[in-house]
This record gives C-alpha cells, sequence and structure tokens, in this order.
C-alpha cells in the first residue's frame, strides 16, 4: 500500500514542502514518483520517517539524523534504541518538571513573607533535568562564542567549572528575584546585573552588538536556553531577553 504526499503529511503533521525537503537532501526519498510528479510513500518509508520525527524531537540535526539512518541495517534494533531514548528523554523531562515546581512555590513563598529564596543555598538543584550536553548544543548557533568558551573552560580543574556553573545560577536565580519584586526589564538594579553580565561575555571575546542581540533573541527562541531560565521561574526567559534588548538599546547603540 502506499500513501501520496498529501496524505502523509496529514497523518504525521509534517509539512510538504517539509517532506520534499527531506527527499532533496536524501534523508527520505519517496518510495516511487507517479506519472503526475507526486511523491508516494510505503511502509518503509513511514517507518524511516518515524525515526526522523523521533530524533527530531530529541533535538538531534538533520545531518546526524542521515548518519544516524544510514549506519542503520535493523530496524527493530533502530526503534528499540529510539525507545531507550524516548525513555531517557521523559525521565529528563520528569525531573526538570519537579525543578520548575519546586522553584515555582520558593519564589511564591519568597514574595508572599519577603524571605530569601532557599534554592539559592544549593543553586544546583535549579538544574536537575538540564543536562551539560544541552548547554553545549545549545551555542551551535554561535560557534566563536563557544570556540572562547571552550578555550576558558580548557585550563578549569572541575571545581572550577562547577563552581562557575553556581555563579552563573546564582545571577539567574537573583534576575528571578528582580522579577518577582516587579522591577521592570530596563530597571536599574536589573540592568546592573545584565551589565555585569555583558562585561563578563566581553571578557570572552569582543560581542558585536548584533550577536548581543541574537544572544538575547535566543534566550526565548533556543529550547534548551529558554529551557534553563524556565526552569528557575516562568517568565524569566522573556525577562532575561527584555532586559539585554533596553541594555543594547541604551548602552550598545
Amino acid at each position: 500500500m502506499a500513501w501520496p504526499i498529501a496524505e502523509v503529511a496529514r497523518m504525521s503533521g509534517v509539512t510538504a514542502r517539509t517532506l520534499r525537503h527531506y527527499d532533496e537532501i536524501g534523508l527520505l526519498p519517496p518510495a516511487w514518483i507517479g506519472s503526475n510528479g507526486h511523491r508516494y510513500y510505503e511502509e518503509r518509508q513511514l517507518l524511516q520517517l518515524q525515526q526522523v520525527l523521533v530524533l527530531r524531537a530529541l533535538g538531534v540535526g538533520l545531518a546526524e539524523i542521515a548518519r544516524i539512518i544510514g549506519d542503520q541495517v535493523d530496524e527493530l534494533e533502530s526503534l528499540r534504541g529510539h525507545h531507550r531514548r524516548l525513555i531517557a528523554e521523559r525521565d529528563r523531562l520528569d525531573a526538570l518538571a519537579t525543578t520548575v515546581s519546586r522553584t515555582i512555590a520558593d519564589l511564591e513563598r519568597s514574595r508572599k513573607d519577603g524571605t530569601p529564596m532557599t534554592s539559592i543555598n544549593r543553586p544546583e538543584n535549579l538544574f536537575e533535568g538540564i543536562q551539560p550536553a544541552d548547554v553545549d548544543a545549545s551555542l551551535r548557533d554561535f560557534p566563536e562564542h563557544a570556540e572562547a568558551t571552550r578555550h576558558a573552560t580548557a585550563a578549569m580543574t572541575p571545581a572550577e567549572i562547577e563552581a562557575g556553573q553556581r555563579e552563573r545560577t546564582a545571577r539567574m536565580v537573583h534576575l528571578a528575584e528582580l522579577m518577582a519584586a516587579g522591577h521592570p526589564a530596563d530597571a536599574e538594579p536589573t540592568q546592573r546585573m545584565i551589565d555585569e553580565e555583558y562585561q563578563l561575555l566581553s571578557g570572552l571575546r569582543t560581542v558585536p552588538v548584533t550577536e548581543y542581540l541574537a544572544i538575547a533573541r535566543s534566550c526565548t527562541e533556543n529550547e534548551q536556553w529558554s529551557a534553563a531560565y524556565e526552569a528557575i521561574a516562568p517568565g524569566l526567559a522573556a525577562y532575561q531577553r527584555a532586559a539585554m534588548e533596553a541594555y543594547a538599546a541604551a548602552r550598545l547603540s
């Protein structure tokens, strides 16, 4: 049995344009092309499309997906591998959901009675469910910054790297406290924190204004970055972006 591209698009939720792109790059050729020029897919192609969509959901790029599929010889073993990845991703998301829930409760209590957030004493708790690989992957859109970061951390000990992560987490938590306190993104206390971050960023390499604004947009548009901010407090990703954009408009223009 074969299905035309329009039917495959309807069943999978993938647009016909994307399916044609997958064909053009050799990732998912159709079983055959009819005399009318339409692409038709059979069961084998649908199974392969499932693999592509699973791997995309796990954050794997198209080039890597092509390599993975090209190396496969047994479809059943491949599906088992995908299943293991999905179980691991489910467990990671469960841990992340627990982290978010705990942080929400901590922020609500802090806002209600005015006491400091207790999670600041153990900032590593805020990042349960967020893996180092997620952070590395999030820098792929900024290769020069990624290279500068790798160069800066190459000579650091694991303890120094962990201390740096704790400092970054503490800054993010403090930003969440400013947001919870009602400070606008362009308010002086918030902008003072953003300036500290900008100075640290500039310490790695000179960052053009256009790239700085792209980094700001990534706070909400990059899934890994957004997840890290939202793990601390809902709305923090948008708050960080707005604060960075306000900083660029006031000080970098």
